[in-house]
């Protein structure tokens, strides 16, 4: 079908993304809707590409970032927002085609925070990291339930993961008068199980390793200290050259490294951080602060973070020191952007 309707051609399109279904509003420069519509997947991009090159949004979600270089090559002028800076444009019941119409109608605001379309290779190199993080995930707790089992039978192991890994062993070898050969059995089981995960979790550093020396904007990065090939590379797959961000501080706030914000009237109240945006990547960079936290630095730095700790102890100090980290990270000569 034409995008025309008694002879109306849509300037804007709001694209509701689905599965298999994409449900279309498209409205004239005048804002009156001219297009309404749902395309199936195949047909999506071939009733596009009889579209004249207009301006299209979409909600920035799965599959988004693919469909958007797509439109790009078409000529299209293709957007992706966050769902939540959407929300507020609905009208009405909650349908796809009212979700549609809340999208063409946010992507026109002047003021709107757009999300940048990721490359093939930043979505490659964020599924290597999310594939991390859960095997990550998966071996804390697999020793987490190897301590638990341990406490139960009166074995306490010290906190760490090098700590449980050099004791346990030495437990499994000596210690069948307080282990069942079925606990025994388990224990030995589950740490078989932690074994695999640690070879996959290196196999997987490894390659973002390899991945992040070989890339240009990980390399500046890696020259921040304190920053690895772990976090250089999963900032680069989050926000690639960061031409969203105008100043460091930005990628700070939105990576909810900065306090939450609940002011009214003439009072300015602060609270915690935000916890904003990646999850994944801010911890990284809390990580980082705690690991600089107890190394040697120059003299004023030193004495400026000791300061610092003195107010408000190490556990507010710390995100202090990772969002000044994430701001030298984002200055746009270290990405390479504009």
């Amino acid at each position: 079908m034409s995008s025309k309707h008694n002879g109306a051609i849509a300037s804007v399109i709001g694209i509701d993304i689905g599965k298999n279904s994409f449900h279309i509003i498209g409205q004239d420069q005048h804002g009156a809707i001219v297009l309404r519509q749902k395309w199936s997947r195949g047909q999506l991009e071939a009733r596009l590409a009889n579209v004249p090159p207009c301006l299209i949004g979409m909600e920035a979600c799965v599959g988004a970032h693919h469909l958007s270089r797509k439109l790009h090559a078409l000529g299209h002028d293709a957007r992706l927002m966050p769902a939540k800076y959407v929300r507020p444009y609905s009208k009405g019941q909650k349908n796809d085609f009212r979700d549609a119409e809340a999208i063409a109608e946010a992507v026109q605001r002047p003021t709107m925070k757009f999300v940048a379309t990721k490359t093939a290779d930043q979505l490659d190199l964020q599924a290597l990291h999310r594939v991390r993080e859960r095997l990550v995930s998966q071996r804390t707790g697999i020793t987490n339930q190897i301590r638990a089992f341990l406490l139960e039978r009166g074995i306490a192991v010290r906190q760490g993961l090098r700590f449980l890994r050099a004791e346990l062993p030495r437990i499994l070898a000596t210690r069948a008068d307080v282990l069942s050969p079925r606990m025994l059995r388990l224990v030995e089981d589950l740490a078989g199980d932690w074994h695999r995960l640690d070879e996959r979790i290196e196999g997987l550093s490894a390659e973002i390793e390899a991945l992040a020396r070989q890339d240009k904007g990980c390399e500046r990065l890696m020259t921040v200290p304190g920053i690895g090939p772990i976090i250089s590379s999963a900032m680069v797959a989050a926000i690639g050259t960061g031409d969203a961000f105008s100043k460091g501080r930005d990628f700070g706030a939105w990576l909810g490294l900065v306090p939450k914000q609940i002011s009214t009237g003439d009072r300015t109240i602060l609270g915690s951080i935000s916890k904003r945006g990646n999850r994944y990547l801010r911890a990284l960079f809390v990580q980082a602060a705690w690991g600089r936290a107890g190394q040697a630095q120059a003299r004023p730095v030193a004495e400026l973070w000791a300061q610092v700790v003195d107010r408000g102890g190490q556990e507010e100090a710390t995100p202090q020191r990772a969002r000044h980290c994430a701001r030298q990270q984002a200055r746009p000569h270290r990405l390479g952007g504009s």
